[in-house]
């Protein structure tokens, strides 16, 4: 049975009943199957494995915040090393996804769906039950599948530290 625990975030001055327990650093990072923007199931550890992975959860990107974020972690990408992959997984229906790269120009970082069955927002305590959307987290899971860093936003508003995640993705790989 997933765990439900209250008083960790509010979505719309609402507290929200969030599903999972929150990972650990040196964990082993649970695999997940998310759908890409054309529908098809993607294993996401299994399908990036012998790289390192940054994983942001965000609520919608048709969010400002959202919308920033991904931007910056797609520019970002561009000058990272191919050995590091980051992935932007979101409530959006995958169609919502696709458009949504396509209008921005974001071609860097791959864009996942949670919609059908949630499994990455229960495995990575990022589902509010409530509402259905992913709190905004982000996680590094190393070659290995071990995660070396995570940060829980305690708002939804809140973006990441981009440089602290930059920077232990860069100690993941080994440089």
């Amino acid at each position: 049975m997933t765990a439900e625990r209250k008083g960790l975030i509010k979505f719309a001055g609402a507290e929200q009943t969030v599903l999972g327990n929150d990972l650990k650093i040196g964990q082993k990072a649970p695999e997940f199957t998310v759908q890409k923007t054309d529908w098809s199931l993607f294993k996401a550890l299994k399908e990036t494995k012998g790289k390192v992975r940054i994983i942001a959860s965000i609520p919608s990107l048709d969010t400002p915040v959202c919308d920033r974020e991904t931007r910056r972690f797609n520019e970002e990408a561009a000058k990272l090393s191919k050995d590091i992959v980051v992935l932007v997984v979101s409530m959006d229906l995958p169609v919502a996804q696709k458009r949504w790269c396509g209008a921005t120009g974001v071609d860097q970082v791959l864009t996942a769906s949670d919609v059908v069955k949630a499994d990455f927002g229960k495995k990575y305590a990022t589902l509010m039950k409530e509402v259905r959307i992913l709190r905004r987290a982000v996680f590094i899971v190393n070659k290995k599948g071990i995660v070396t860093y995570l940060d829980y936003m305690f708002s939804n508003g809140d973006e990441p530290k981009y440089d602290e995640v930059l920077e232990a993705a860069r100690k993941a790989l080994g440089k």
